[in-house]
Formats: C-alpha cells, sequence, structure tokens
C-alpha cells in the first residue's frame, strides 16, 4: 500500500475519532432525530391512509399519498439531523435541486405519463368496469395506473395505453351499457303493427336486453326494395356481442315463423323496344 495512502487514511480516522469525540452528544442527537423523524413518517402515513379511506379516491392515488408524505417527512428529519451535527445543509440542498431538475429532464415522458395518470384519476373521465374508445383502440377499462391504463378488448386481448396519449384526446365513454345498432328489412306489403309486436316480444324474451333505457324500434328507412326497420335496444357492455348474434337469429326465426318477408335486393328490368334493339345490333 502506498505511504501517503496510509498516511491520509490515518489522518481521516484522527480527525473523525476528534469530530466524534467533540461532537459526540450532537451526532446522538442527529441519529435520534432521525429515527424518531423516520416513525414520524410511518405514523402520519398510516394516519393520512385511514383518513383517505373515507374518500372516494383511486387505490394509486392513496398509495402516491402517502409515499410522498413518508418522503417528506423522511427527509425533513434528515435535515435537522445533519444541521444538528454542525453539517452545512446548502450545498447538499443545492446538490439535490440540481440532481432533481437533471433527473426531471430525463425522465420527461415518465413524468408526463405520471402527471396524466393523476389527472385522470382526479378528474374521472372514465372508471374502471367502462367500455371507451379513443385513439382507434376501444375496450373495457380493467385497470388504471399511475403509468398506464389498461382495457381489455372485445376478442380478450390486453391494450396498455401511456396516460399521456389519453389526457387531451377526444374520448368516446359508453360507460357499462351500450345500444346495439341492428337493421332488417321488411316487404312493403308486411303488417307494420304486426312487425312492431314480433320484434319487441323478441326483445323482452332475450335476458340480454335491459329494459330501462327502454329499446328503440321504429323505421329506419324507405328502401328501393324493403322497408328498413331499426331495432336499437341497450345492453350491458359484456353482453354487448352475445346479444347482437342471439337477436339476429331470433328475428329471422320469428319472421319465418309468422310469414313477415325479408326481401333480398332486386330490381326489375323491362325492354320496351325489342325491334329496335335488334336494329341497332
Amino acid at each position: 500500500m502506498n505511504t501517503n495512502n496510509v498516511q491520509s487514511a490515518a489522518q481521516w480516522k484522527d480527525k473523525g475519532i476528534t469530530y466524534a469525540i467533540e461532537h459526540g452528544g450532537a451526532i446522538l442527537s442527529a441519529i435520534i432525530i432521525f429515527i424518531v423523524g423516520v416513525f414520524i413518517a410511518g405514523w402520519l402515513a398510516k394516519m393520512i391512509l385511514r383518513s383517505l379511506e373515507k374518500k372516494n379516491l383511486e387505490p394509486p392515488v392513496k398509495m402516491l399519498i402517502g409515499r410522498a408524505i413518508r418522503l417528506i417527512v423522511i427527509a425533513f428529519a434528515a435535515v435537522i439531523a445533519l444541521g444538528t451535527c454542525d453539517v452545512n445543509v446548502m450545498p447538499l440542498v443545492a446538490g439535490i435541486g440540481v440532481a432533481g431538475l437533471g433527473i426531471g429532464l430525463a425522465m420527461q415522458g415518465v413524468l408526463s405519463n405520471i402527471v396524466a395518470g393523476m389527472t385522470i384519476i382526479f378528474t374521472k373521465p372514465f372508471r374502471v368496469g367502462e367500455f371507451i374508445q379513443l385513439n382507434a383502440v376501444d375496450g373495457l377499462v380493467s385497470q388504471i395506473e399511475l403509468f398506464s391504463t389498461t382495457l381489455v378488448h372485445p376478442d380478450h386481448s390486453r391494450i396498455v395505453i401511456p396516460n399521456r396519449k389519453i389526457v387531451g384526446e377526444i374520448l368516446h365513454n359508453f360507460g357499462t351499457i351500450r345500444q346495439l345498432d341492428l337493421s332488417v328489412g321488411v316487404g312493403y306489403g308486411t303488417d307494420l303493427d304486426l312487425l312492431q309486436a314480433t320484434v319487441r316480444e323478441i326483445l323482452a324474451a332475450n335476458p340480454r336486453v335491459l329494459k330501462d333505457p327502454a329499446p328503440v324500434v321504429g323505421i329506419r328507412t324507405l328502401a328501393d326494395s324493403s322497408i328498413v326497420i331499426a331495432v336499437k335496444p341497450w345492453t350491458k357492455t359484456a353482453d354487448f356481442l352475445p346479444a347482437q348474434a342471439e337477436l339476429n337469429l331470433a328475428i329471422i326465426e320469428s319472421f319465418r315463423a309468422r310469414h313477415i318477408e325479408i326481401p333480398f335486393p332486386q330490381r326489375e328490368i323491362r325492354v320496351l323496344n325489342t325491334a329496335q334493339i335488334s336494329l341497332n345490333q
């Protein structure tokens, strides 16, 4: 080992012993202050979390508030403890500020996700269990976290969206129920009273169709070869696709049983002057 290194280590050891002897009481006080600060931080965080249980806040917000308060109290206790030991804490505070600025610049994407996540959690444009559509994706909200929001698509795949991609975008929130938009064409000679009664019986018989809001049944348009009937019942989000298939099948079977015509597109072509057509050819 180098002689200079040995002498330097010995000097630092002597300085440490001298400092401990001269400031033993201050060091002991600093240790006690820090330990007490840690206990106070934990106790205060638990008390605040208990009080937040009565508030209608999302779990990530409660967790973030509890951790932030604990870290602030511990940092405050550490600064007081260092000051008790006659340590100049101003350079330390300045260094932490500079480091915080650098970390903030390096983590702009992460921080923007956190800010966006807090915005979503506090403003609540949607909640877990609601069906939303945005940025050409849609799905059932399964998780709302500080960094991202997770959707479950109707095909059971999962879509993870960074929160900064949600805030500021156009959001379509369907809530917990959705409205089907079915249509069926019937012949112009159909008894419309019988038709509407049949459709309403089909809707009433299906357990997936909600009674409130009431289903909408009416004439959508008058097409070339049929009267197009709009059938727009409400279902729970989870029943949206199964109800659509069940209702279409029930409509076909009921219409066949009651001889309600579902005409296929057709055109009638008449030849007015066959002789003139033959001469032109």
